[in-house]
């Protein structure tokens, strides 16, 4: 907590100074012509690690507000944890130390219950745009919304991850029964669809993975593949992946401080929202060019596993339907989690 509460007095001190600097930054905003006219306004994003496909929206976004507004609007990124750790990004926009921020649901699931649909293992997400309808028509359901409420927060847009595959160490698994007895970083329904098979599930945030698996503490982890797994370099320290066992994905969203949102004069909360569709679709291709940097990397330096029909049905038999079960019962008195959960597998099928 004396962390935090330091952190939270670092980033006061920071968006007071960048404050006291505002007409000069118009100044030095390379001669942009305003297309939106307003306030000068400085924001700072709280995110972790460096840059990389997970923070290519943010930094569009970032380049598009300088650019529309002629230098006005300032959203200053903040990487590696400057301002929060990635565990503690919602309780600091409840605190009001930033204007946005992104967060992962996985890595603290009593904050967002709802949102963990998003990680049921063998949801029909069979391409981008299909997460694309299901993480937009969940953001705007009502208990979604509520659930961002208590945290001073509202939804902006996903970082749309990608579908997760395992890189690991150690004996090739050739069958689903090989998980067995492994320590596997995972989260979310994927975690306990890791479990069922017989998999020792591990929670930590994505920069620990790579020495927790350099020193043995763990033989494999889920990540977004491929830009995550190169991101963090765990093929450095791995001896193989899998490329199709697809066991499903998570969610990061972008968020906004709300209360720093409504002080927005109409214009600029306008320009906010009209680039929604610019920052998606710069992450379809910041994906893109990850799998083309990534995958031959990966083809190069490990053994691949591809699993056979009849070991992915096993594994669909015991870690889909019956992990959407158990986390319907869990959270059914908190909250209508059957209609989320059907929400999500409509939204999918695109009915």
């Amino acid at each position: 907590m004396k962390n935090f509460t330091r952190r939270l007095a670092v980033a006061s001190v920071i968006g007071a100074v960048a404050m006291s600097f505002g007409a000069s930054s118009t100044a030095l905003a390379g001669g942009h012509s305003a297309t939106v006219e307003g306030p000068s306004v400085f924001w700072k994003l709280s995110t972790w690690g460096n840059p990389r496909a997970f923070t290519a929206g943010i930094e569009h976004l970032s380049k598009r507000l300088d650019e529309k507004t002629g230098g006005k609007f300032q959203l200053k990124i903040f990487y590696g944890g400057q301002l929060s750790k990635s565990r503690e990004n919602l309780d600091g926009l409840k605190a009001n130390a930033f204007e946005m921020a992104q967060f992962c649901n996985f890595y603290h699931p009593d904050k967002n219950p709802a949102l963990m649909v998003m990680t049921m293992p063998f949801l029909p997400l069979t391409d981008f745009d299909a997460g694309v309808r299901v993480r937009r028509g969940l953001y705007a359901h009502p208990i979604l919304s509520a659930e961002m409420d208590q945290w001073n927060a509202m939804y902006f847009e996903s970082t749309h991850l990608p579908q997760y595959e395992f890189l690991g160490r150690g004996d090739v698994p050739k069958s689903i029964d090989d998980f067995k007895g492994l320590r596997v970083r995972a989260g979310g329904g994927i975690g306990v669809a890791m479990e069922t098979i017989g998999a020792t599930r591990q929670s930590m945030p994505a920069p620990e993975v790579y020495t927790a698996m350099q020193r043995g503490t763990v033989d494999a982890a889920s990540f977004p593949y491929t830009y995550s797994h190169g991101a963090y370099k765990i093929d450095e320290v791995a001896e193989w992946f899998t490329s199709n066992l697809t066991p499903g994905t998570s969610d990061c969203p972008i968020v906004i401080n709300k209360s720093a949102f409504n002080a927005l004069p109409e214009q600029y909360k306008q320009l906010i929202m009209s680039l929604r569709d610019e920052v998606k679709e710069n992450y379809r291709e910041a994906y893109k060019k990850a799998d083309a940097k990534y995958l031959p990397q990966f083809k190069e330096r490990l053994t691949e596993v591809v699993f056979s029909d009849e070991e992915l049905a096993k594994f669909r038999e015991i870690g889909g339907q019956p992990v959407w079960d158990k986390w319907v019962a869990d959270n059914k008195d908190k909250f209508d989690a059957q209609a989320v959960l059907d929400l999500a597998v409509k939204l999918a099928k695109g009915e």
